[in-house]
């Protein structure tokens, strides 16, 4: 090999040729060039041009065949060691060959790319130009459109290679830019350029935004109002201006041109919510020059019958006695009809009514010590004190079917010796002479109580030694629904005849009892009907979701539901009628189906918390055309309606069922002041589920904002509400309390039910400064006081929180339970706080404090007072957090225990 780095050599050595009788030859390789030099004759060949090269080593010398496609080299007579160093040459000077080889296809290639990319980039600047222009937003559309335009040109490999770095580098400065543009983020970039149409919008229309509504769009409803994706969510706060944002957001689609009058929608869950949103619409636009009348506001009902009418050239009607509390009417004279019809389902229903309907475990969870102890009492029909919900609920059917029967009567010998006491079996029927005992055991037959089944082979043998008769029945059985089954088998065959009386029972309920389980009923129907669940899956979610004690509760209340919901169907069919739930689903399906094209192209959708699935349905139907866009307002936090067919997980998970979609909040409120704002935003968020956001207020404080009041008794409520109320009447009188003349301050007294109503004092001696009248909390919602009174804030079944439980059975008809424990009962209590522009007034019972109380005393230091306003000591249990710590002494002197010893054993020293 020579000694110059441009060109390397190879040849036999000279005792090579001898040996091997070698010709003479040489190898020279320059660069990508090798040349072969045989007796004397050059030829030179590119590196590349070569197949294959062999190397076969001898003792000292190697043979090399070189193969080529004009002829096949070979070479011998050359040492071991150089014929090794011309392959390693060989085989890198071929690789920078085919690399080099490559980069110029890759140049090639780039070159040709980097035009495209430049066509690229030029169409999506004039597509970011007019769409901003056009559409006034580049939408989630947009972004995905020109991103899979992006990925067809399959530029990105190019420019990360770094073979092609120099050759960029080198490139012509408008090249080096088309290449900049296109390695940006498009997602990032598109944002940007969102970014700064939103701010030039608001520049632009700033004398819009000031005047749309009577006081000028604060920057998240401007926002809001400007960004016009295609599925937008609006997380919005308590008075934070919900309805002005829709209304603007409709003015700013004219302003703009974006979008014609006769393509908006607004729709809203009730009549007067939607004469709300045409009126407001309507006076706020028309002064501004704009044609409001052509946008459309309606409920969903009303809209989904259009589409149907249109749809099917028959516009169908809704039933008439759906509102007004009509349905539930109906629903009993189908009960009714049922009952004189068929004599199974007539005893099924007695017995569900008499027994089942109350007998059912809250999943929600006991609330406080009275609900717990209340629940423990298990009372039956005929009177006696039992022990478990097992023995009531057979105790109940014992009665119902007019069986005599004597809880606990003393076995008939004496059974007390040292290790045992006297032995009460369960049951005794007196006609038969027959003992029963109903015994703790699951399906594999054990107890999860310790020494349970000693005792039960003792009770076994007592029977066996005296010869009496013993019948059982097992939790497992009981649960399962074969336990009553056996049961009534036993009975018959030993001579008792079953005789089913519903009066028996139902002659001690109050009629508001089977009001009660109606609406269960039609509750469970808005649902299954929502979700478009049939008798087999609502099965079929029977085995699913039920074990345990609700299992036979909820296979019975199906068979009910399914004959119930057949003949209301039914009489729907009878009347040419549907009902909501029919009128959502269908109006659904004719636009899935193409049956009739909706022209709108913004819906916007008031309330959004409120919706059920069936709802959600029909509004993505509406906008599922490409350039619509879903335009969708709602507080999570004031979801109440869970009753009605509400269901909280179409706003919380808006994206799973919208798809990408940009979520925005308001979080200024211009009803109450910072610390409702606070205290009721901290109480709300205690559950994780629901969406966060902080509350911000521009409103000004009146202090004390938050107070309690605790009165003795319940009957005392209502003199210390007035009292307040008269304490009130006199700040304001002595202007103490700015008023402005003529002007009454608004008191709403909220219950949670509707006969808390008797807690409203004759406030006729302070209706000159005062208006005050009751409300349900319920009703209250959408609606605003200067100051908000609620008289319920204790424990117990009627207290705030309510404890009683939700039907455990609807969960089987909606999509997913809550996990939060009285989630709607928390969310309730928000919406009751946050009605009130200045303050709030809390009033409570000695020694029945509600838990929300005690949790709004112990994180917030809410002041407590008697009813003539002294301040008392409101220390939480800081263990249980469900009592006062009240001053006890011990040999050690005074200090403070919870006042729900020995429940609770906490205690804090006396400072």
């Amino acid at each position: 090999m020579s000694d110059s780095s441009a060109a390397q050599t190879w040849r036999p050595s000279a005792l090579g040729k001898r040996v091997t009788k070698s010709r003479d030859w040489r190898l020279t390789l320059t660069g990508p060039e090798l040349t072969i030099i045989v007796y004397g004759e050059p030829v030179a060949r590119d590196i590349g041009s070569f197949g294959g090269l062999t190397v076969t080593p001898g003792r000292l010398w190697s043979h090399l065949v070189l193969e080529h496609p004009d002829r096949r080299f070979r070479f011998r007579g050359i040492p071991n060691r150089r014929a090794a160093s011309f392959s390693t040459a060989f085989t890198a000077a071929q690789a920078e060959a085919a690399h080099a080889l490559k980069l110029l296809q890759l140049v090639d290639e780039f070159d040709q790319a980097t035009n495209q990319v430049r066509l690229f980039t030029e169409a999506l600047a004039t597509a970011v130009a007019v769409q901003l222009k056009t559409n006034g937003w580049l939408t989630t559309e947009f972004s995905a459109y020109w991103a899979a335009r992006k990925a067809a040109v399959g530029f990105g490999q190019l420019i990360d290679d770094p073979d092609l770095q120099p050759h960029i580098n080198e490139l012509s400065a408008v090249a080096r830019e088309t290449v900049k543009i296109w390695g940006e983020d498009l997602p990032a970039f598109i944002v940007a350029q969102n970014e700064r149409h939103l701010a030039a919008e608001l520049d632009d229309c700033q004398d819009f935004f000031d005047t749309v509504e009577k006081s000028p769009l604060t920057p998240e409803q401007a926002r809001a109002v400007v960004c016009f994706d295609n599925r937008m969510l609006v997380v919005a706060s308590a008075g934070s201006g919900k309805t002005s944002t829709m209304v603007a957001k409709a003015g700013y689609a004219l302003h703009r041109n974006l979008i014609p009058p006769d393509k908006i929608l607004m729709l809203a869950f009730n009549n007067a919510a939607a004469k709300e949103l045409g009126a407001r619409t309507q006076e706020r636009l028309a002064p501004l020059g704009l044609d409001a009348d052509g946008v459309v506001a309606k409920t969903f009902h009303a809209f989904g019958l259009e589409i149907i009418g249109k749809a099917t050239g028959r516009k169908p009607l809704l039933a008439p006695w759906l509102e007004g509390g009509g349905d539930i009417k109906q629903l009993g004279r189908i009960v009714d009809g049922l009952r004189a019809a068929d004599p199974g389902f007539r005893t099924q229903w007695d017995f569900f009514r008499a027994v089942l309907a109350r007998d059912y475990l809250d999943l929600d969870g006991e609330a406080d010590d009275s609900a717990s102890r209340e629940a423990s009492v298990f009372r039956t029909a005929q009177g006696e004190v039992v022990k478990s919900a097992a023995e009531r609920m057979i105790a109940d059917w014992l009665y119902f079917h007019t069986v005599d029967y004597i809880y606990e009567k003393p076995y008939r010998m004496d059974t007390v010796d040292p290790e045992h006491g006297q032995y009460r079996p369960d049951f005794y029927y007196p006609k038969i002479d027959v003992y029963h005992e109903h015994l703790a055991l699951d399906a594999d037959g054990q107890s999860p109580f310790d020494g349970y089944l000693d005792s039960l082979q003792w009770k076994r043998g007592l029977h066996r030694e005296h010869g009496t008769t013993l019948i059982e029945t097992t939790m497992s059985e009981l649960w399962s629904g074969a336990g009553l089954h056996n049961l009534a088998q036993e009975l018959t065959q030993r001579g008792i005849q079953l005789h089913p009386n519903p009066a028996r029972i139902i002659a001690t309920q109050t009629p508001t009892e089977n009001a009660r389980l109606l609406g269960t009923f039609r509750s469970f129907l808005t649902h299954a009907k929502s979700n478009r669940l049939s008798d087999d899956q609502l099965r079929e979610r029977l085995e699913e979701l039920t074990e345990g004690q609700v299992r036979f509760r909820d296979a019975a209340f199906l068979r009910l539901f399914a004959p119930i919901r057949r003949e209301w169907d039914k009489q729907l069919a009878a009347e040419g009628c549907i009902d909501f739930e029919d009128m959502l689903n269908l109006s659904a399906e004719h636009l899935e189906a193409g049956d009739w094209e909706s022209p709108y192209e913004l819906v916007m959708v008031d309330e959004f918390q409120d919706a059920s699935h069936a709802r959600a349905r029909l509004a993505r139907a509406l906008v599922a055309k490409p350039g619509r866009h879903l335009f969708a307002v709602g507080d999570d936090w004031q979801s109440i309606n869970r009753f009605a067919g509400a269901d909280l997980s179409v706003m919380t998970h808006f994206e799973h069922l919208f798809g990408p979609s940009e979520v925005l909040r308001l979080e200024r409120t211009f009803r109450f002041p910072q610390s409702i704002a606070d205290v009721s935003s901290k109480f709300v968020l205690q559950n994780p589920s629901q969406l966060v956001k902080r509350v911000v207020s521009s409103t000004a404080e009146f202090p004390p904002t938050i107070s309690a009041v605790s009165v003795d008794t319940d009957t005392a409520v209502k003199a210390a509400i007035h009292h307040r109320l008269k304490a009130l009447h006199t700040q304001i009188s002595r202007g103490r309390i700015p008023q402005p003349v003529g002007v009454k301050v608004t008191v709403f007294v909220l219950g949670r039910y509707r006969h808390q109503s008797d807690y409203l004092p004759d406030c006729r001696d302070l209706n000159d400064l005062l208006d005050v009248k009751f409300m349900t909390i319920h009703a209250s919602k959408g609606a605003e006081a200067d100051y908000i009174v609620i008289p319920s804030m204790v424990s117990g079944k009627w207290g705030f929180p309510s404890t009683i439980p939700n039907d455990p059975v609807l969960r089987i008809a909606m999509p997913a339970a809550e996990d939060f424990k009285r989630a709607e009962e928390r969310r309730l209590f928000y919406v009751a706080m946050t009605r009130a522009r200045r303050g709030v007034l809390l009033f409570t019972v000695k020694n029945r404090e509600s838990p929300f109380l005690m949790e709004l005393i112990r994180d917030n230091g809410i002041m407590r007072t008697n009813a003539i306003g002294e301040t008392l000591d409101s220390v939480v249990c800081p263990r249980c957090g469900r009592a006062f710590m009240v001053e006890r002494t011990s040999k050690r002197g005074p200090f403070l225990g919870c006042r729900r010893y020995p429940r609770c054993k906490s205690t804090l020293a006396l400072t």
